[in-house]
């Protein structure tokens, strides 16, 4: 894994790269595509759970999977500006490189990116309010709100150990309920027991990503949960979520409550194993990491497998 500063020079000065070219590899970096799946997932899950109930519509579908992707997108850009003006992402810092820190992209380029992804994510909400209702534009102001004041305004709650609760609110309930609810404006009790575990996992890697950046949070003052709680208590968090969201998947599916072919989600457990074991045992950056990349491609995969579950 390369340093902030290698990267910044692979990405601004390697002989022979085009300037519209770096400028995309710098926008790239700074969406954080790898992070998207976590906005895809709650929106599979919704689907098919639809598709179970044969009340599935493809326009609902693919606007609310525009705009969960826009606003993912927005809080990646609202964070990479963000934590460069509070001087939060240090040279040691741990993680991808950022734009702004790194003059990559100025402050008002990168602002000027979050207004853009926002507007799109307006767009599909005004698409999904037209088909499922005004409360879809609510909902959507309120996460817009949300995701927003997470490391912006006076006092950002990312910096006060509350990022993990904005993540399962959103990227979990929120997000796989009203997945649902676009499709024909009814919530069922199946979406809001299938979003726990979603939410779980994909809170995870909030923890994850803190636990690997702990040392540069704490430096820089940035008071993550995991900066709270410290490593040993960190850790047993970790691997609660990890661990509960494939016990509840059973519990849900085997009490009737959730439909039974989302089951198979659980032969994705001995996958959790990794990530947990890694955290357990690692503290170093490039293992962190993998951890990390273990972790989303559970919560993708799983996500998935509950989607064609539901959709059995």
């Amino acid at each position: 894994m390369p340093s902030s500063t290698s990267a910044t020079r692979t990405l601004a000065n390697t002989p022979g790269t085009s300037d519209a070219l770096t400028r995309f590899e710098a926008w790239k970096t700074a969406a954080r595509v790898h992070t998207l799946p976590a906005a895809v997932v709650p929106v599979l899950v919704g689907a098919g759970l639809a598709l179970g109930q044969e009340v599935f519509r493809l326009d609902a579908f693919t606007l609310a999977l525009v705009g969960a992707v826009a606003i993912q997108v927005a809080a990646n850009f609202a964070n990479d500006v963000s934590d460069a003006k509070r001087g939060v992402d240090s040279t040691d810092r741990l993680g991808p490189p950022r734009m702004v820190a790194l003059g990559v992209l100025t402050p008002r380029e990168m602002w000027t990116g979050v207004v853009v992804a926002i507007l799109i994510a307006a767009v599909a909400g005004i698409g999904l309010a037209y088909i499922a209702g005004p409360l879809i534009l609510i909902v959507g102001v309120v996460s817009i709100i949300a995701m927003l004041g997470y490391v912006g305004g006076p006092s950002p709650y990312g910096y006060r150990g509350l990022g993990e609760i904005f993540v399962f609110v959103f990227f979990g309930l929120v997000a796989t309920v009203c997945s649902r609810y676009v499709h024909d404006m009814t919530a069922p009790a199946a979406a809001w027991l299938l979003a726990i575990p979603v939410g779980m996992l994909v809170t995870a890697i909030l923890v994850a990503n803190n636990y690997r950046d702990l040392d540069t949070d704490r430096e820089t003052g940035k008071r993550t949960l995991a900066v709270i709680l410290g490593r040993e208590k960190t850790r047993w968090l970790y691997a609660t979520l990890i661990y509960g969201a494939f016990v509840l998947i059973v519990v849900f599916a085997v009490a009737g409550w959730t439909p039974l072919p989302t089951l198979f989600a659980a032969m994705l457990a001995p996958y959790a194993v990794g990530p947990v074991r890694t955290l357990w045992q690692h503290s170093d950056g490039p293992s962190l990491i993998r951890a990390l990349v273990m972790n989303s491609r559970l919560h993708l995969w799983t996500g998935i497998v509950l989607a064609a579950g539901a959709a059995l």
